[in-house]
C-alpha cells in the first residue's frame, strides 16, 4: 500500500490541512471512548492518530493549537457519579512510535537537565496496560476513595465498585499515613470472552473488547454488578503521599508489590535507549501470551529527584513517555462521503463504511482529511497512494493508526465497481449555500458565511457551552440546537444565554411550557446561566472558538495576561504589528513561488524583512506583539488569530456584548507566597546550574511570569555569562540585576 507522506515532506500548508483533520478525529474519539464508553475506532488506531498528530506538532510547532488532542488527558467526568477532584492531577503520557523517537525523548531529558550524552541516566520500562485508570486513596491504611481519571483534575467517584476488586486492598500495613495510588483496571481475556458468553446468552450487551468491558463494569451504578464482573488491578504509580515510597521509580514499585498491589513482573531497569528497546521487543514479541491487552511500552525515569526537576508540561510528564505498538488495518467498502462544516467553516469529508471491526472496534466512520487527499494528491500537488483517488463504492482500506478517528488509507482498484465516479468536493456550503472557498496555501476548503451559516453558528455555541468552556448545567448540545431554531426565544449567539432568563419574563410563551422543561429545570437553567456570568478566563478564552487557541493555549494566555480587560488591551497594542507580520507572510508566500529553488530560503528572509520594515510598526507595538508570541505555548499562527479574532468587528461586536453581562473575570489564580508572585522576570546569558527551561518552569511555577525582553515593566533579571544586551537594557532601566546563585537564594532552591 502508499503510505501517506512522510512528516519530513510535508509542506507547512499540508501540515496544516492534517493537523486540522486529526483534532477533530481525535476529539470525536475521545468523546466515543471517555464518556459514553462506546469508541469508534480501537485504542491501537487512535494511538496511532495520535501519533501522526504529534509528529506533525513536533515538526510544526507553530500549527500545534492548543486545544490539540496530543495535549489533552481522558474527557469530562460522567455527571453519573459523583465528582472527586485529585489532589495530584492524573496525566496521560506522550507517545512515541519508533526508536528515533525514543532517542528524541532521552536527548529532551538530557537537554533539559543539562547532561551530557554519556551522564548515566536510567529509565524503568513497563508493559502499558490497556484498561481503564484508577486512582485509590489510603489514609492511615485504609481505602477512603476510589476515582476514576476523568479529564485529569476531575474523576468519578467509584469506591463502592473498587472495593470488589480482588486484587485491591482494602487496608495496607506499612503504608504511609496517606497514600494515592495509581494503576489500570483490567480484564484478562479469558475473563472477557466469558463475560460475553454470559452476557449473549441472556440477550444482554456485548462489548467489544477487554478494556471497554473493565470501563463499563467499573462505572456501574450498581456495585454488585461491578463484584460479579472478572475485574484486575495493576499498581504503577502514585499521586499524593505523606512520605516517599523511594529514591527511585523502580524502587517505589518494589514497595507498592510489598504492600500488596499487583505490579507487572515485565517491569524492567534499563540504562538507556538501547536497553529500552531492548525490553519493548521482548515484551512485543511475547504479547500474544500475556492474556491481557497492552498496547505498549511505557518508559519513565528511575531517579524521582530528577522526575521532580523535570516537572510537567501542561497535560503530560516531561519524565516518562508510552511506546506505542503498530496499529492494525481492515478492508471494507466506502458507501458514501458526507461534508460536515465545522465552528471555523471547514468543510470536512468523512467516509462512511459498511462496518468494519479493526482490532475489536467496530468501525464506520473514517477521516478522509480534505479534497486533495481524496484526489490522491498531498496540498503541494504530489501524489499519494500512487495517484489513486477515492470514489464512493470504491473497497478500501482502513488504517486505526495515525489519525483520531480511523483514516482510508488505500483504495484496491481491482474491486472498484464499473460505475463509480471521481468524486467533485463542493465549491459552496451544504448547510448555508454560501461560496466555499480554499485560500492559497490552505489545505481546508471553508464556507464564507460566517455567523449566517447555521452550522458554524450552533458549532460555535456548542463550543461555548462545551465541558472546558462555560460548561452549564442543563445546557448542552441537544439544547442549543433546540434554541438556535426556536424563534421566541432564539440563542444566536453567546450573549444571548446571559439574556434568556429575562427574555422569559417578557415572553408571553414560557419556558417551563415547552417539552422537556419544567418549572424546576427552568429555575434550575437560569441559575445554572447566573453561575457562570463569573468565569476563570482561561474558560473565557477558550469558549470564544478563536481559531488555534485551543484549552491549553487558553490557559498559557491567562497566566501570562492576568485580566481580560489586560489582555485586550495587549491585542489591540499588538495590532500593528499583527498586520505587519500578516503582510510579511503574504510577501514571504509570494516570494517563494517566484524564487528559484536554490535561493528560497535566502530571498523569502529578505521578502518577510523587507514586509515588516516597510510596514514602520511603532515600537509599542512591536514590544506588545512581541510579548504576545514569546508567551509560552503562543506563536505566531496562534497570535495572528487571535488579533484577527479581536479585531474582526462583528466578531468584536458580539464578545463586547457578552463581556458586558459578565459580573466578574477574575484572574487566573497565581502562586501567591514565594518571593517571585507576580513579578516579571527575565532570563539572559548562560545558566550553569539549570537550563533555561528548566528555570522558566520553575518560575512559573511560583507565581512569576517569564518574558523574553527587558522593558519598564521588567521586576527583575537573571543574568548569566554571556548576558549581552538584556542586562544593559536592565541596568539602562534601572531593572534590578543578579546572578543565577542570587535567583537560587531567592527562591530557596
Amino acid at each position: 500500500m502508499s503510505e501517506r507522506p512522510d512528516v519530513a515532506t510535508l509542506t507547512h500548508a499540508a501540515a496544516a490541512g492534517e493537523v486540522a483533520a486529526l483534532t477533530r478525529a481525535i476529539r470525536e474519539a475521545n468523546r466515543a471512548y471517555h464518556t459514553e464508553d462506546a469508541p469508534e475506532i480501537s485504542d491501537a488506531a487512535y494511538d496511532a492518530l495520535k501519533r501522526r498528530l504529534l509528529a506533525i506538532e513536533t515538526r510544526f510547532p507553530d500549527l500545534k493549537a492548543d486545544d490539540s488532542p496530543s495535549d489533552q488527558v481522558g474527557a469530562a467526568p460522567s455527571e453519573t457519579f459523583a465528582k472527586t477532584r485529585h489532589a495530584v492531577p492524573m496525566l496521560s503520557l506522550a507517545n512515541a512510535f519508533d526508536a528515533d523517537e525514543v532517542a528524541a525523548f532521552d536527548k529532551s531529558i538530557r537537554n533539559f537537565l543539562g547532561l551530557g550524552p554519556d551522564a548515566p541516566l536510567a529509565y524503568t520500562a513497563e508493559p502499558k496496560i490497556d484498561g481503564l485508570s484508577l486512582s485509590l486513596r489510603y489514609e492511615g491504611g485504609r481505602l477512603v476513595q476510589a476515582a476514576t481519571r476523568g479529564d485529569g483534575e476531575t474523576g468519578e467517584n467509584v469506591t463502592a465498585n473498587a472495593r470488589t476488586i480482588a486484587d485491591i486492598p482494602e487496608t495496607l500495613t506499612g503504608a504511609p499515613d496517606l497514600l494515592e495510588v495509581r494503576g489500570e483496571v483490567y480484564m484478562s481475556h479469558a475473563d472477557f470472552a466469558a463475560l460475553n458468553a454470559r452476557q449473549a446468552g441472556k440477550d444482554a450487551k456485548t462489548f467489544a473488547n477487554p478494556r471497554n468491558a473493565a470501563a463499563g463494569s467499573l462505572r456501574q451504578l450498581d456495585a454488585t454488578i461491578t463484584a460479579g464482573r472478572p475485574l484486575r488491578f495493576f499498581a504503577y504509580a502514585w499521586g499524593a503521599l505523606s512520605e516517599p515510597l523511594s529514591d527511585t521509580q523502580m524502587g517505589a514499585i518494589d514497595r507498592l508489590a510489598t504492600l500488596g498491589f499487583q505490579t507487572n513482573p515485565l517491569t524492567r531497569l534499563c540504562a538507556g535507549p538501547a536497553e529500552m528497546l531492548d525490553q519493548y521487543r521482548r515484551i512485543e514479541q511475547g504479547r500474544a501470551t500475556l492474556g491481557y491487552d497492552i498496547d505498549g511500552v511505557v518508559y519513565k525515569v528511575n531517579a524521582l529527584d530528577l522526575q521532580a526537576r523535570l516537572g510537567f508540561r501542561s497535560s503530560t510528564p516531561r519524565w516518562a513517555i508510552a511506546h506505542k505498538f503498530p496499529a492494525e488495518l481492515a478492508w471494507t467498502r466506502l458507501e458514501a462521503i458526507d461534508i460536515q462544516v465545522g465552528r471555523t467553516g471547514a468543510l470536512s469529508p468523512v467516509a462512511r463504511l459498511v462496518p468494519v471491526t479493526v482490532g475489536g472496534v467496530v468501525v464506520s466512520n473514517a477521516t478522509l482529511h480534505n479534497e486533495d487527499y481524496i484526489a490522491g494528491r498531498s496540498a503541494s500537488g504530489e501524489e499519494i497512494r500512487g495517484g489513486k483517488d477515492i470514489r464512493v463504492g470504491d473497497w478500501v482500506q482502513v488504517y486505526r493508526a495515525g489519525d483520531v478517528i480511523p483514516k482510508v488509507a488505500d483504495v484496491d482498484l481491482t474491486q472498484r465497481p464499473g460505475d463509480a465516479v471521481p468524486y467533485v468536493f463542493p465549491v459552496t456550503c451544504p448547510e448555508c449555500g454560501s461560496d466555499a472557498v480554499r485560500e492559497e496555501g490552505d489545505a481546508v476548503r471553508r464556507c464564507t458565511g460566517g455567523l449566517i451559516c447555521p452550522a458554524q453558528a450552533v458549532e460555535k455555541l456548542k463550543h461555548f457551552v462545551s465541558r472546558a468552556a462555560f460548561d452549564i448545567e442543563g445546557l448542552g448540545a441537544k439544547q442549543i440546537e433546540m434554541f438556535f431554531h426556536d424563534d421566541t426565544l432564539p440563542i444566536r449567539e453567546p450573549v444571548d444565554i446571559f439574556t434568556l432568563a429575562a427574555r422569559d419574563d417578557a415572553n408571553l410563551t414560557k419556558l417551563k411550557n415547552r417539552d422537556g422543561f419544567g418549572e424546576k429545570s427552568v429555575r434550575n437553567l437560569f441559575q445554572a446561566i447566573e453561575d457562570k456570568r463569573n468565569i476563570p478566563l482561561s474558560r473565557l478564552i477558550f469558549a470564544l472558538g478563536i481559531r488555534h487557541v485551543g484549552e491549553v493555549a487558553a490557559q498559557d494566555l491567562a497566566r501570562h495576561y492576568g485580566s481580560w480587560a489586560a489582555l485586550v488591551a495587549a491585542l489591540d497594542r499588538a495590532r500593528p504589528a499583527a498586520l505587519a507580520h500578516r503582510a510579511a507572510d503574504l510577501a514571504e508566500e509570494a516570494e517563494r513561488r517566484a524564487a528559484a529553488l536554490d535561493a528560497r530560503r535566502a530571498r523569502v528572509s529578505e521578502a518577510r524583512k523587507a514586509a515588516i520594515a516597510a510596514a514602520a510598526v511603532p515600537a509599542e507595538a512591536q514590544s506588545a506583539w512581541t510579548d504576545l508570541v514569546e508567551t509560552d505555548g503562543i506563536g505566531p499562527v496562534m497570535a495572528l488569530s487571535l488579533s484577527d479574532g479581536l479585531a474582526n468587528p462583528q466578531e468584536r461586536a458580539a464578545i463586547d456584548k457578552l463581556t458586558a453581562h459578565l459580573t466578574d473575570l477574575p484572574p487566573e489564580a497565581r502562586a501567591t507566597t514565594s518571593p517571585v508572585a507576580g513579578k516579571t522576570v527575565v532570563f539572559t546569558g548562560t545558566l550553569e546550574k539549570m537550563t533555561r527551561a528548566e528555570a522558566k518552569a520553575r518560575a512559573e511555577a511560583l507565581g512569576a511570569k517569564v518574558s523574553g525582553s527587558v522593558s519598564a515593566k521588567t521586576d527583575l533579571v537573571v543574568a548569566g555569562p554571556g548576558a549581552g544586551s538584556k542586562a544593559k537594557d536592565a541596568e539602562r532601566l534601572g531593572v534590578e540585576l543578579i546572578d543565577e546563585d542570587a535567583w537560587l537564594r531567592l527562591i530557596g532552591g
